[in-house]
């Protein structure tokens, strides 16, 4: 890139579009699922954490480990890598497609076109894949609660098979609101800006675009933002997701993504809403990292391959 060139470079073909759709759906996908595989224990850390409070007990690593042992941080893995196959392959997929569209009929792909399909794409994705977040949530921290209340689900089958039986399906799409809501603000924050960021940090640390060093500073970048904004929005999709109905008044006590947030600011504090902040920034930080990495290294082979 030369030095007068501008930083958003607004007329330029995004360079995906020399890939088949299948290619782009797939590497999408198989890196978001590769990705999860790494930081799926610091996910299953945050959803505890975060939940403890929910439970009335202070959170506490130690015991945690003691009670549910080193394996424990990966109880929901099979969800969560499934949830990937839904999420990351329509996220990452759709978003690309969206947006080469857009450049073809526009004749430019600006910022302000990023964040708006960043958002519509992530809250499809989001919505079609929210009964593997249900399933993640539950699978990750029922062996933290006491043996009477443990729903004790074997695996993702028989967790989404006692769900649809024990409950309904709609349970599967209990806690969506906030799940689409933080999905789009991912979105915004994750897809859309990775492109900004990685254009920046080629423009102003003359790094080549999509070289590993790039995708490595872009991505971390852009993931600390999306978990800085959207923690109360995951807390709120962890306790409406998690959450039984109260024996006193036969109802849900969360009802609402405002109406959740409200309660436990009130009742706990605001910062109760950001408890479990490291562990989930290290998951948000660490996904966004391996996962942008694995898809140009996977896109990086197919094109070697090609040749």
């Amino acid at each position: 890139m030369s030095s007068t060139a501008n930083v958003n470079n607004v007329d330029r073909k995004p360079t995906n579009t020399e890939l088949p759709k299948s290619v782009v759906f797939g590497t999408s996908g198989l890196g978001g699922c590769m990705g999860w595989m790494i930081v799926h224990p610091a996910n299953t850390l945050a959803v505890r954490w975060n939940l403890a409070s929910m439970q009335g007990k202070p959170f506490n690593f130690g015991a945690m480990i003691k009670e549910t042992g080193w394996m424990g941080l990966y109880d929901g893995l099979s969800a969560g890598v499934l949830r990937q196959v839904f999420y990351a392959t329509t996220r990452f997929g759709l978003f690309e497609t969206f947006r080469d569209k857009l450049h073809e009929i526009r004749g430019k792909t600006d910022f302000a076109s990023r964040v708006g399909i960043g958002a519509v794409t992530g809250g499809i994705a989001a919505y079609i894949s929210c009964p593997m977040e249900v399933a993640v949530v539950r699978m990750s921290n029922d062996s933290t609660l006491p043996a009477a209340e443990r729903r004790n689900y074997k695996g993702v089958t028989d967790t989404a098979t006692r769900i649809i039986k024990e409950e309904g399906v709609a349970t599967f799409w209990r806690g969506s609101g906030p799940f689409v809501q933080r999905a789009m603000m991912v979105g915004v924050f994750q897809v859309a800006t990775l492109d900004q960021f990685k254009e920046m940090y080629a423009h102003y640390l003359h790094q080549k675009k999509n070289s590993i060093p790039n995708v490595f500073c872009a991505s971390m970048t852009s993931g600390l933002l999306y978990s800085l904004a959207t923690m109360p929005l995951e807390a709120s999709k962890n306790r409406m997701a998690f959450q039984k109905i109260c024996p006193d008044s036969g109802k849900l006590p969360y009802t609402g993504t405002l109406q959740t947030i409200k309660k436990v600011a009130s009742e706990e504090g605001f910062f109760a809403l950001y408890n479990g902040f490291l562990p989930y920034y290290i998951r948000c930080g660490g996904h966004t990292v391996g996962m942008f990495i694995l898809v140009q290294m996977l896109r990086d082979v197919y094109k070697d391959k090609m040749v």
